[in-house]
């Protein structure tokens, strides 16, 4: 089963990515895997290939893009479980929003009206994180609170920082805390301490990153955003290895434990009646997203920016990673989307032969 595994991801590297890393697991246990490519092969945005190369293995570390949402979301579940904070209490008791009707449900499920995103590096250049957060937090609405639907960084850079005053604590330490620790994921962090075994992302001459060509990004968070506010973001700026993401979404699929009990799982993945997607809604999490699960229809999960995806199939007992460098050098590669939909059908191959 590895053979095929190996040879969609043949397919895609370096076509769609410099390298890129898979993992399906079938009722718990790994039942293919594979990984190709390399960690940095381009110098710049030209293609010219970089001087030292290293290979995608299985514990190489990506950058997770919009999948730090899924982590975001279950610390404020956790917090919701302990009383600390209420899903449809209005947010403007804790944060200066400019609407009050707003709730955490409505920033969870992109209902708030918020703008997609807002590049705070370029409107305040000279600030420090606190303050461009401190701008965020005081984003506009443009659309009507309570939907339609309308996929919002901002919303989960708000949700972050609800998070962080709930638990009184950073959200990195947060993450740490409620969901690294506790399903011992050594690999899973913002603002990875090492680049080594780090998958380079786009090219960007003002942020030379290090071990890298000046201008390839390596080991900091690819986000513009997520990067102005400090490398910590409620939307962006989780790093994981692919067996890391594995191991979230396979404790997800049993039901939480130990992060979360199976009520708010099952509330987390509950369609929350959003409406204007091409999907449907839950609480951080997408329901049945086409452009991620392919042919697993009763599948929930999220993708990233980067070329990042996790896929959690409950009924058919799956889990399934794909993890990406697809902006290295640049943004804007095609096929992604087909190489997400060929795993996710190698994988439903996997469950069907598990029968």
């Amino acid at each position: 089963m590895n053979d095929r595994l190996d040879t969609i991801l043949a397919d895609g590297v370096p076509r769609v990515c410099s390298a890129a890393v898979a993992l399906i697991a079938v009722n718990g246990s790994v039942a293919a895997a594979s990984a190709a490519g390399e960690l940095v092969r381009y110098a710049d945005a030209d293609g010219t290939p970089a001087g030292e190369r290293p290979p995608a293995r299985r514990d190489s570390i990506f950058d997770l893009a919009s999948i730090s949402k899924l982590f975001t979301t279950v610390v404020l579940l956790s917090l919701a479980e302990e009383g600390r904070l209420d899903l449809d209490e209005p947010v403007a008791r804790r944060i200066p929003v400019r609407d009050g009707r707003i709730t955490l449900r409505h920033l969870l499920t992109h209902t708030a009206g918020l703008p997609p995103t807002r590049r705070i590096d370029r409107e305040l250049p000279g600030a420090d994180a606190a303050a461009r957060l401190a701008a965020m937090l005081e984003t506009p609405i443009v659309h009507p609170v309570g939907g339609p639907y309308l996929y919002s960084d901002v919303g989960m850079v708000m949700a972050g920082r609800i998070a962080e005053l709930a638990g009184g604590a950073p959200l990195d330490a947060l993450v740490r805390t409620r969901v690294t620790e506790a399903l011992g994921l050594a690999d899973t962090g913002y603002r990875p301490a090492s680049a080594a075994r780090v998958a380079a992302t786009e090219w960007k001459p003002e942020r030379p990153g290090p071990d890298c060509a000046p201008g390839c990004v390596r080991g900091e968070v690819h986000d513009e955003t997520a990067y102005a506010l400090g490398g910590v973001a409620g939307h962006a700026g989780l790093f994981a290895t692919a067996g890391d993401v594995l191991a979230f979404g396979e404790a997800l699929r049993r039901g939480g434990g130990p992060m979360l009990s199976r009520e708010s799982v099952a509330e987390m993945t509950r369609d929350q009646g959003a409406e204007g997607a091409p999907f449907r809604q839950g609480l951080g999490v997408r329901l049945g997203d086409p452009a991620i699960v392919g042919p697993l229809d009763g599948a929930y999960g999220h993708s990233g920016f980067t070329g990042t995806s996790l896929a959690v199939d409950p009924d058919r007992r799956l889990t399934v990673v794909l993890l990406t460098n697809a902006v290295h050098p640049v943004r804007g590669r095609d096929g992604i989307r087909e190489m997400r939909h060929a795993v996710a059908a190698e994988a439903l191959r996997a469950a069907d032969l598990a029968l």
